[in-house]
């Protein structure tokens, strides 16, 4: 059977978790029996995010096959089995630039090339390669970025008018809108809606289905007013509400209004009963903690919520297999150090996650001497684990000027450095250690005791490693390097020998954390912190 296909957009304003709901309704099509894959398609003209800024664009996502994507991807992991890669997400750069460079050989034979059709045939045609991910695959999720009416979207939403018409018993159009609530008229207000669906009808896009985000369930007069301005059935209008405790929450509430269903029904796929089981346990024993853990996170992009999306994420699914709630407590790294001091307050366990550059490096040095010096549980995510390293090599192995060559390049003692193949790299963007890598463990090590494994695959994006020719003067005074990447001696995880939680990886674990499946090593370090409160 040919696969279906589902095409979410969005309306009025952004951030109204396209993203979200797009994995969401993976996940009830699957609960459903149901295979699913996912695609993000974004607007903008950057081939990738990954030289971006994090305050620009929040988290990059990386997939096992190297690809730098949207957060969104992150959201698709977490709710859904959809297979990930970079044929999962598409930006406009990346668009643009094939067709040019297909213009350039002369593939074009001549001819004029032009939005349309050009660039929404190869937009097509990147839909198409989500679908052939896997074999098997039953429906694909179409999420497109910003909002009806922007100008950078008009070719990807010519694009879904196209491939619907060309296909329209395997399609349908599904519109996230915002309905506000007007506290001075006391009145909910949806007409941004009825403009939003305009827009999208002057295009060719007819909705099938309307997602309507709102503070409180919408009254049945306004849906009635939503659904004759808007020509779309009364019972395709569906509340997608702002959840009172988890947006672990949302896919069990879309799934208590029926949306699986009317998406089963249009599309005609056959219905399985939902086992939402799983999901519903996992709500449930996130509502029902034992205790309340802190934990402080010290890094450089905090002011952005996205920015570290991931590692929030995967400390709540710790959190929550754990059975404890979390408080997590922000540091800026380049804020907290006063008189030579560090001030992180009083933590039961600290993590400092990935970055780049030297700005507020010092911070992040004095927060794992913390910890080490107080036996806190200490976790280190790519740049956290080089933190550790250099931290170790100042105050413990008298190593006063250690550092690593991206904060001094005159360092005498280069702790970490560039990777070899990255010297004379002049392009930034892809050209990292990207992607999934084998990891091969000590069997006395922490790292094993929580993977229960010695060979365990994970993603790496950095440019600097540990310089393996201090590997044994670490070793002897007491900082193990107890994973290394197969075939290779590069260091992937340093541990404290004589502390009850000291450990940083040169990966990052938290992509690969799903809330129904937490990673192992947050779960030891939630485990960790949980031992050191008591």
């Amino acid at each position: 059977m040919q696969p279906k296909y589902i095409f979410i957009t969005g309306g009025v304003v952004s951030s109204l978790g396209k993203g979200l709901t797009s994995g969401s309704i993976a996940m009830l099509l699957e609960a459903r029996g149901l295979k699913a894959s996912l695609l993000k398609l974004d607007p903008y003209l950057n081939v990738d995010p990954g030289t971006m800024n994090p305050f620009e664009h929040g988290e990059v996502y990386v997939t096992d096959d190297g690809a730098e994507t949207d957060l969104d991807l992150g959201h698709y992991h977490r709710y859904s089995n959809s297979p990930l890669s970079r044929l999962s997400n598409a930006t406009s750069g990346q668009i643009y630039e094939t067709v040019i460079k297909k213009e350039r050989r002369g593939d074009y034979l001549g001819k004029t090339v032009q939005v349309v059709p050009h660039i929404t045939d190869e937009i097509k045609q990147r839909i198409l390669d989500a679908s052939n991910q896997e074999i098997g695959t039953d429906v694909v999720l179409v999420e497109i970025g910003g909002t009806a009416g922007d100008i950078e979207s008009l070719p990807f939403l010519e694009a879904i008018r196209q491939f619907r018409h060309e296909r329209p018993k395997d399609c349908i159009n599904v519109h996230l809108t915002y309905v506000p609530y007007l506290k001075a008229a006391g009145e909910l207000k949806t007409k941004p809606t009825q403009h939003s669906v305009m827009v999208l009808r002057q295009i060719g896009i007819i909705p099938d289905i309307l997602l309507c985000r709102c503070e409180n369930s919408l009254p049945e007069d306004v849906k009635d007013k939503i659904s004759l301005h808007c020509s779309v059935p009364k019972e395709a209008v569906i509340d997608e509400v702002d959840v009172d405790f988890s947006i672990y929450e949302v896919p069990l509430f879309l799934h208590k209004q029926g949306l699986d269903d009317k998406v089963c029904n249009l599309l005609g796929l056959e219905k399985e009963t939902a086992d939402l089981s799983l999901w519903s346990n996992m709500v449930e024993q996130m509502r029902n903690p034992k205790q309340t853990i802190k934990i402080g996170i010290v890094g450089k992009y905090l002011e952005h919520k996205d920015a570290y999306k991931s590692v929030f994420e995967a400390l709540q699914h710790a959190a929550t297999a754990n059975n404890v709630a979390l408080d997590i407590e922000t540091y800026e790294s380049d804020k907290i150090v006063k008189n030579g001091k560090v001030e992180i307050g009083n933590c039961d366990g600290y993590l400092v996650p990935g970055g780049f550059g030297q700005r507020g490096w010092m911070g992040k040095i004095l927060a794992a001497k913390h910890c080490r010096e107080n036996k806190i549980p200490y976790f280190g995510l790519c740049l956290g684990m080089q933190v550790l390293c250099v931290e170790f090599a100042r105050h413990v192995m008298g190593l006063k000027d250690a550092n690593s060559t991206e904060m001094d390049e005159a360092t005498p003692h280069p702790i970490i450095s560039l990777l070899s193949e990255q010297r004379d790299v002049k392009n930034l963007g892809g050209t990292m250690r990207l992607g999934a890598y084998n990891c091969c463990l000590n069997k006395s090590s922490k790292a094993y005791a929580a993977y229960g494994k010695e060979l365990v695959s994970e993603r790496h994006r950095h440019r600097y490693e540990f310089n393996s020719t201090f590997k044994k003067q670490f070793e002897e005074k007491g900082l193990l390097l107890t994973g290394v990447m197969e075939n290779d001696q590069l260091c992937e995880i340093a541990e404290l020998k004589d502390h009850p939680w000291m450990l940083g990886v040169q990966y990052h674990p938290e992509f690969k954390s799903k809330p129904t499946k937490p990673h192992p090593l947050f779960q030891d370090f939630i485990a960790a912190a949980i031992e050191n409160k008591s």
